[in-house]
């Protein structure tokens, strides 16, 4: 059995951990993930992205560019987004 070594791989790939390089790729991957949660929550919903950009008080093609995580929402736009498509936003001290 042949074991892979993932912090190797991200390292060689991104640079070493705390490098302006594997933290603008942590951020990018972070963007992504919510970019698709947001995505699969509005399909859940069952909300088009013009139903959901029309709900919140923005275009399509801003629902568009979240999903594809291409913009970040300001905390305003999150709380309301989250709002439309049934998901909750929770703010808690770190354990």
């Amino acid at each position: 059995m042949q074991v892979y070594d993932v912090s190797a791989e991200l390292e060689r790939e991104f640079g070493p951990k705390g490098s302006a390089s594997r933290k603008a790729a942590e951020d990018k991957a972070w963007e992504e993930y919510n970019a698709q949660i947001l995505l699969d929550a509005r399909k859940r919903a069952g909300l088009t992205q013009q139903e959901l950009a029309e709900k919140i008080g923005a275009d399509k093609g801003y629902i568009s560019r979240l999903e594809r995580g291409l913009t970040i929402p300001s905390v305003s736009t999150l709380y309301r987004l989250a709002a439309a498509v049934g998901l909750v936003v929770e703010l808690r001290p770190a354990d």
